[in-house]
């Protein structure tokens, strides 16, 4: 089984690992309707897949008589903190994949937009250990779709991104892990992701073994 395992799987957290896109959804839509926006599906290429700060910048955008973009900020942030803390759930099958990546020792890493504190809480939640490497929206200077937070997972795993398989629910986050050189399972728990070269597309996490984890994915064997 080794032969076909990537150097390292390296996880997208908010609806890849746990059900928390619909939370940061929630999270916007409630700042948004306290600036009198009512958000749509419109709006889903700025909010879903993207950090605090892109979000925060596309509301002033639109409501520009609103608060400034750092007090939008802090606001979506409090909202979706809020709403993880008490609501962080697995996806079906993340925790049986986790446990059979452990038990075959390849490194993980959870590579995502959401802030460091909501990440750690998140980590801390399925078990710290599981994870080699976290990569939250600050520790790069340009987040997801920009290929930076997959590069800074592999190189602080000590692995090159074309030996990786990056598991991801959004084309921002597809995009990102591509760019980067990683080969992708992206799971359709969030947005419609199309089929592509390197790329294995799955409804769920339940449906992927190890096998499916393989970096020859890259070149569409």
């Amino acid at each position: 089984m080794s032969s076909v395992l990537p150097a390292a799987v390296l996880f997208d957290m908010d609806g890849t690992l746990v059900d928390t896109e619909q939370l940061w959804w929630e999270a916007v839509e409630h700042v948004a309707g306290r600036v009198g926006y009512a958000l749509g599906p419109t709006d889903t290429a700025d909010v879903v897949g993207h950090a605090i700060a892109h979000t925060a910048t596309y509301l002033h955008a639109v409501v520009p008589e609103g608060p400034c973009v750092h007090e939008l900020s802090d606001a979506l942030d409090a909202a979706f903190t809020d709403r993880v803390r008490g609501r962080i759930e697995p996806l079906p099958g993340v925790v049986a994949l986790l446990d059979a990546l452990a038990e075959a020792e390849v490194p993980l890493a959870i590579v995502s937009a959401s802030p460091r504190h909501v990440v750690d809480l998140v980590r801390d939640a399925l078990g710290s250990a599981r994870f080699a490497v976290t990569v939250a929206a600050e520790d790069v200077a340009r987040t997801k779709p920009d290929p930076a937070p997959y590069l800074a997972a592999a190189t602080a795993l000590g692995v090159e991104p074309s030996a990786c398989v990056a598991v991801e629910d959004t084309v921002v986050g597809v995009t990102s892990a591509e760019a980067a050189g990683c080969a992708v399972v992206a799971v359709r728990t969030t947005a419609p992701i199309p089929a592509a070269p390197g790329r294995r597309v799955v409804a769920s996490l339940a449906a992927v073994g190890l096998a499916d984890l393989r970096p020859a994915l890259r070149v569409g064997v």
